[in-house]
């Protein structure tokens, strides 16, 4: 036995006896396993939740979620952020149902297989549903591990990688897989927390090298900071009778596959003077600027959106580039948005659909 079980020893009865119920822990269907841990990817549980019990209400097994459309997806990921994970989670359902008959691998490497499952989730799925030896390694259990080992090594370096996935193997509880790593995230996610860590509650407390020698706040160790990006997005609300102009972000960018308006980035915030040279570069002359109408900032992990939303007419006889859609106002709700557009159709655009319309183009 480990030199090292103590971990397990003092970790899995606090686990059984504190864990927090949540609908994903009452099961070991692998489908629901997967959901939810592709959803608590940089997800809170109190925000993923919600989400969780709609889609599995929506689409309860995986051939259900396979045979969904990307748009129907994507639309009920809305507000989750990071849309690759929704449209990765479409492919991986269809390759399950398409390669395995609908009955997902379990084995650790075939995990890896399926679209947007990477050592984390795969080894999530692998020890709690099949019972697999295989340690998870995520932010919850890099903090756990630094702290009570006391460990200075970057976390985000290749040789700090390794040494915390060696760690996590090996004190990993053979027979009790699944457990083990849920006690793990569980304890980093209510006791061992990035900020303000409720030591008196950790049975690790006592074995816990960081508690020992006061550096809790200074684990884990991270060497760099990805610096964020500043873009700026004008919008363009371009009214047309009861309908709207909408285009799909089709490019390897953020938002992938959502629908937003019109759109001319800028390197710099716009004037009316500015768009209005932009608008005639892009589309010809003789646009009519009506207003700026709002002004918001969305962050994202590494970028941060300034963006303007504006109300143009365009001049007559214009043609429409073939990627805008002409939508009815009354079936924007079935386009899967971005937050920042499904929080501007809902405060501004009733006001903004009631002023005069321009010719239909």
């Amino acid at each position: 036995m480990s030199s090292r079980s103590w971990f397990s020893k003092l970790l899995l009865p606090w686990y059984h006896e504190n864990h927090r119920a949540l609908p994903w822990r009452e099961t070991k269907d692998p489908y629901r396993i997967w959901l939810s841990e592709v959803m608590l990817q940089q997800t809170r549980v109190d925000q993923g939740l919600g989400y969780y019990l709609r889609f599995t209400q929506r689409w309860p097994t995986v051939e259900k979620l396979a045979a969904a459309h990307e748009n129907e997806v994507l639309k009920e990921w809305q507000g989750l952020g990071y849309y690759s994970r929704a449209r990765n989670l479409l492919k991986a359902a269809q390759h399950v149902v398409v390669k395995h008959g609908g009955k997902f691998p379990d084995e650790h490497a075939d995990l890896l297989k399926l679209k947007g499952v990477g050592e984390y989730t795969a080894a999530a799925i692998a020890s709690i549903c099949f019972h697999r030896p295989t340690a998870v390694v995520d932010g919850n259990v890099y903090r756990v591990l630094a702290r009570v080992f006391g460990i200075e090594i970057p976390i985000d370096s290749t040789a700090g990688r390794k040494q915390f996935k060696e760690l996590a193997a090996e004190l990993l509880d053979v027979r009790h897989p699944g457990d083990h790593n849920q006690a793990v995230m569980e304890l980093g996610a209510t006791v061992c927390t990035p900020k303000s860590p409720d030591c008196m509650r950790c049975p690790l407390q006592a074995k816990c090298a960081a508690f020992a020698t006061g550096t809790i706040s200074l684990l884990p160790v991270k060497q760099s900071k990805t610096k964020t990006r500043d873009r700026f997005f004008n919008y363009l609300h371009i009214p047309a009778g009861k309908d709207i102009y909408m285009q799909q972000r089709t490019s390897k960018d953020i938002w992938t596959g959502l629908y937003e308006l019109p759109l001319i980035e800028s390197g710099k915030p716009m004037t009316k003077r500015a768009l209005e040279t932009a608008l005639g570069k892009a589309f010809g002359p003789d646009w009519c600027i009506v207003g700026q109408h709002e002004a918001a900032r969305h962050v994202l992990s590494h970028q941060l959106i300034h963006a303007i939303f504006w109300s143009v007419v365009p001049p007559k006889n214009f043609t429409p580039p073939k990627e805008w859609e002409r939508v009815p106002l009354m079936k924007l709700d079935k386009l899967a948005v971005p937050r920042l557009i499904e929080r501007w159709i809902a405060s501004a655009l009733p006001s903004l659909s009631s002023q005069t319309q321009p010719p239909k183009l």
